[in-house]
């Protein structure tokens, strides 16, 4: 596996179209919602991508301070169905988290609007609910919150 971490910018062709199927074959066809995931916040974002024989299995996208909350973020966490039942998500998080300390600024909090079925797999890495649960695309979700000192 090759773990890589882009700005916008320095995204290739390639790598955009893997991240957008990528999202698309997990958020619209996988959870069968229909949304706009092209939110003009990816060119302000940092992109962080795992590869395993040259295919996208995971992503998150890393969210500057002041673009989705007052806290950076990590969002448009994703897995391929192909990669699953190996520990990437659980990977995937760990490198997020690592990435938003070296980019964004070491020890800040993270703020994260999860799947509320994901709830126990954030609070592993010591996200706290921090909202009531809400509607977001006709799924369940609640914003969660990681305070590092």
């Amino acid at each position: 596996m090759n773990w890589e971490c882009k700005k916008f910018e320095e995204l290739n062709p390639h790598e955009l179209y893997a991240i957008l199927q990528l999202r698309s074959e997990v958020f619209v066809v996988e959870q069968n919602c229909v949304f706009q995931d092209m939110d003009d916040k990816d060119q302000k974002c940092f992109h962080l991508m795992c590869w395993e024989h040259k295919k996208l299995i995971a992503y998150t996208r890393l969210v500057p301070a002041g673009i989705s909350y007052v806290e950076s973020s990590i969002g448009r966490v994703v897995s391929s169905p192909s990669a699953r039942k190996r520990g990437i998500g659980k990977e995937l998080m760990q490198q997020s988290i690592h990435w938003v300390n070296l980019l964004l600024g070491k020890g800040i909090p993270i703020k994260i609007g999860a799947q509320l079925y994901l709830k126990k797999f954030y609070e592993s890495f010591g996200f706290v609910q921090s909202s009531d649960v809400y509607l977001e695309d006709g799924i369940s979700h609640i914003e969660m919150q990681l305070s590092q000192s």
